[in-house]
Parts: structure tokens; C-alpha cells; sequence
């Protein structure tokens, strides 16, 4: 499929400019991605005052190029502000749009699985409650990106599991192999909350095939496959996925 990839300059979830890539299809869809405007940046974790006002930008400029269609991907942002920041740019989105969410957590669940993750204290988890609380829940899928899936449900857009999406169009099969392997950074409960390696070591299951789940780090091990923890250490990536892959072998 032909794509062109495009930039717009956005600010990210702490106010510092930055340039956010994009994707133009050839059907005309405009892929865009969260994490391309607000990142998660593990050298600042303040969930309080993190802001999805930078993804909005971000979507305001992709419209400015009259798209046929929106497909906006949520994970992996540094935001837990409801997608308050975003509504303050974008109050409709004129094309259709799907928005493919890295996990199914429900809105009001976002605060206690993910708050954690970027940053939040219990004191700081109780004032999430407190502010989500203030706004409808629409489902699974509303929790992704720090409630940013709710926000674009309020817009109409039509929340889908990201990493079914993903693996669909790529065909992803696992009854055609004899081992599928699958990773990420950290493997913990919210692992099996929609994200792709969740996903696939349930299709694994699903078809028979023995699946590996490796992760930098794991809090929790998956049931009913192999969960393999690395060192945890960055500097040691390349060390650590030979090691694996030579355990693989044997």
C-alpha cells in the first residue's frame, strides 16, 4: 500500500516543541499516532500535569489536509488528563475516524492501571479518580492513552482493539508456524488488557501453537504460556535477546 510520510510541529505533553510524523494513505486515511505528539518520557513522570493539548495539535494540522478518513492510534503517551487537552483544539472530527486503542481498559479503570506507569503516587491516583469521574465512560477502549479513547468517543469516533486491527492486516496466523515469539517492555496484568503481545499469545493458544513472551521486565507472568524475564537494563538489550534466542534454540 502506498503511504506518504508527513510532519506537522506540535508541542508535546509538557509544553516543548517537537515534530510529529504522520501517515497519508493511498486511500486517503491519515494515520496518526498519540505517542508522535505526547510521548511517554520516563526522565519526566507527572501525570498531573501532562497534557493531550499536543495531539490535538497534531490532529488540527492532519485535518489541514482534508483527509478521506482518520486512523488514530492510542498508547504509549505520557497524558492521564481524560483527553481534556485534546478537546480544547478539536471539538468534532468532519471525516470518519476509527481509533485503534493499545488496550480495553474501561475510563474509569485508566487512574489504577496506568496511573502507575507515568508516575502516580496513591494520593495522585485518588485526584484521577476524582477528575475522570466528572465524564461518561464509554466502554472498553476508553481508558487507552489516559482516557484519550473517551474523549474521541465523544466525538464519534469508533473505538477498535488496536492490536486485533494490527494483526489482522498483516495476516498474523499462528497455526502456520511451530513457535510464535513475543515481547515487550514490561509484562504485567495489563499486558492481557488488548495489547498486541496479549493478543497474540491468545491467538497462539487459540490455535495450538506454544508461544514464548519475553519482557525487559515481568511483574506478572501470562497464564498458560512461557513468560521469559531479561535484565531489565537497556545497555544489556542486545546481550539479553541473544541470550534468548540461543535458550530458543535449544
Amino acid at each position: 500500500m502506498a503511504r506518504t510520510r508527513l510532519e506537522s510541529d506540535v508541542h508535546d505533553a509538557f509544553g516543548r516543541p517537537r515534530r510529529a510524523r504522520w501517515l497519508r494513505l493511498r486511500d486517503g486515511t491519515a494515520v496518526v499516532e498519540a505517542a508522535a505528539a505526547i510521548p511517554l518520557d520516563p526522565l519526566r513522570l507527572d501525570p498531573l500535569e501532562a497534557s493531550s493539548r499536543g495531539f490535538g495539535e497534531l490532529v488540527v494540522a492532519v485535518l489541514g489536509h482534508e483527509p478521506a478518513a482518520l486512523l488514530l492510534a492510542l498508547g504509549g503517551t505520557a497524558t492521564m488528563d481524560a483527553g481534556t487537552g485534546f478537546l480544547e483544539l478539536v471539538q468534532e472530527l468532519p471525516v470518519p475516524a476509527r481509533v485503534a486503542c493499545d488496550v480495553t481498559a474501561t475510563f474509569a479503570e485508566a487512574p489504577r492501571l496506568f496511573g502507575p506507569q507515568k508516575g502516580a503516587g496513591p494520593e495522585e491516583i485518588v485526584e484521577l479518580e476524582r477528575r475522570f469521574a466528572a465524564f461518561p465512560d464509554p466502554g472498553p477502549g476508553g481508558g487507552a492513552a489516559g482516557g484519550l479513547g473517551a474523549a474521541l468517543a465523544s466525538l464519534g469516533a469508533v473505538l477498535v482493539p488496536g492490536a486485533s486491527l494490527v494483526l489482522d492486516a498483516v495476516g498474523f496466523e499462528p497455526g502456520a508456524y511451530d513457535l510464535v515469539v513475543t515481547g515487550e517492555g514490561r509484562v504485567d496484568r495489563t499486558t492481557l488488557l488488548g495489547k498486541a503481545p496479549g493478543e497474540v499469545a491468545r491467538r497462539s493458544l487459540e490455535a495450538g501453537t506454544p508461544c514464548v513472551v519475553f519482557g525487559g521486565v515481568v511483574d506478572e507472568p501470562l497464564p498458560d504460556v512461557e513468560t521469559v524475564a531479561l535484565s531489565g537494563d537497556p545497555d544489556r538489550a542486545h546481550d539479553d535477546l541473544v541470550a534468548l534466542g540461543k535458550r530458543l534454540a535449544r
